[in-house]
């Protein structure tokens, strides 16, 4: 270990703290042995600080007859095998475990569940490193058991174990505020939609409550005939780009993971115009009628799965797309779908028969205008939530680091010298434990004869 470590800090390796072992996994051919009372811990159950429960029981008798082992609550799991590695969790409740989860239990005096369950989490990176093997690397028991620690004095691991409790628990619900506003602003930008549709977004605009000049009917009755895309085979490479239902989303067009068209015939049946208007007739229940406009970004085509919409001069596309991606016509293609085994469907003569409002341009000009500015607010905050979210994430990990470097405790060891010194020092602490364990350890026979010669 390169640091400089604090003072009353000793380096130790893990299984100087901790009494280390593992589970195995009972044959899956014996029936008997699965479904019992006897929690078996795996990787896939880690990931809260505290496993209160198993995802799968085992019996009494498969505990006799395998490698699982019982573990005792506030031992501390940690995963060894595969994408899981370093995953950790505190045992709530005494259970087995499978070979792939090392578990390490506490040495009385030499530190706690608490302390060791942060120090192993702060080390996952470092336990990914170390692992060996292909497309499933593990890390061995002896691997952790040799890994070192900077170990606080039991005193000081205390007071980490608190200060970590209580930032990380910060770190939590500021996260967890974070992570709520998505919803808000998908709820905002639908609403946003809402009043545009219905006209309360231009009620001061207008000066009235009423919808003056606004026009009731079919979505046939303001815009072309729609047609459906090509058919033809697309390629991965090619002269001009053919949108799929993939690259229609939340009403623009995603121009990633696209393909192509070198046909000349297809690309002059199927170009694209600036307003068109793109409706996914095709996707699963819930995404069926997605819908996007082509603002003439660059040469496009699009495929069969998608319906183009060409407004007539009553109608602005722009507004069009927000009608179509409102609730209300989300609601329509709900009703109106036909359902197959995985698949919905959304047909062109249904699609026309969408029924709508349709206020003067001028009005849509201005529902447009007010529309977009309030959608480029949401995206605003959006990003700035992304970028929080961002910092959030990688505020765990720092904390974390910070109060193994020594830092969240400097404080508190200049306050209290004579904690972190002398006898309450790490490294006399340690060396009380090996005396006591090595007074443990039976005395071999041979060694007791030789005694007594």
């Amino acid at each position: 270990m390169s640091q400089v470590i604090p003072e009353g800090w000793f380096v130790t390796s893990l299984d100087t703290i901790a009494s280390w072992g593992s589970g195995g996994t009972p044959s899956r051919k014996n029936a008997a042995y699965y479904g019992g009372n006897v929690p078996w811990i795996k990787t896939g159950d880690l990931g809260d600080r505290v496993v209160s429960n198993a995802s799968e029981f085992i019996t009494d008798e498969a505990v006799k007859n395998s490698s699982a082992k019982w573990f005792p609550k506030g031992s501390v799991v940690l995963a060894m095998y595969g994408a899981t590695i370093g995953k950790t969790s505190i045992l709530g409740l005494d259970a087995t475990t499978n070979q792939a989860c090392g578990v390490g239990h506490p040495i009385n005096g030499a530190t706690f569940t608490e302390f060791l369950y942060y120090f192993l989490r702060n080390e996952k990176d470092a336990f990914i490193a170390k692992g060996k093997g292909g497309a499933q690397p593990n890390i061995s028991q002896a691997l952790i058991k040799d890994h070192e620690i900077a170990l606080p004095p039991l005193a000081e691991q205390k007071v980490i174990a608190d200060k970590l409790d209580e930032l990380l628990a910060q770190v939590e619900s500021t996260k967890a505020r974070l992570d709520a506003i998505p919803a808000i602003l998908k709820s905002f930008r639908q609403s946003v939609l809402a009043a545009a549709v219905s006209g309360k977004l231009t009620e001061e605009w207008r000066g009235n409550s009423e919808l003056i000049g606004w026009q009731h009917g079919l979505l046939a009755d303001f815009v072309m005939k729609p047609t459906y895309g090509s058919s033809a085979k697309s390629d991965n490479e090619g002269l001009v780009p053919v949108l799929r239902m993939g690259n229609l989303q939340d009403g623009k067009l995603d121009w990633s993971n696209l393909v192509y068209t070198s046909d000349k015939e297809e690309i002059s049946k199927y170009r694209l115009n600036a307003g068109d208007v793109l409706f996914n007739r095709t996707n699963s229940p819930e995404l069926v009628g997605k819908t996007s406009i082509f603002r003439g970004e660059r040469e496009a085509i699009y495929a069969g799965y998608l319906i183009k919409i060409t407004c007539l001069d009553c109608l602005n596309p722009e507004y069009l797309n927000f009608h179509l991606n409102s609730l209300g016509a989300k609601e329509y293609c709900r009703t109106v779908k036909s359902d197959g085994v995985s698949q919905s469907n959304i047909n062109a003569k249904k699609l026309a028969a969408y029924p709508m409002m349709l206020p003067p341009v001028e009005e849509q000009t201005e529902i447009v205008r007010r529309v977009e500015e309030l959608l480029a607010f949401a995206d605003k905050v959006e990003a700035q939530v992304n970028a929080a979210q961002a910092r959030v994430n990688n505020l765990t990990q720092s904390i974390l680091a910070k109060a193994f470097r020594g830092e969240l405790t400097a404080d508190w060891r200049a306050a209290n010298p004579e904690l972190i010194s002398g006898e309450n020092s790490t490294e006399a602490l340690l060396k009380r434990i090996k005396a006591e364990r090595a007074k443990l350890k039976p005395v071999k026979k041979t060694t007791a004869k030789k005694a007594k010669a």
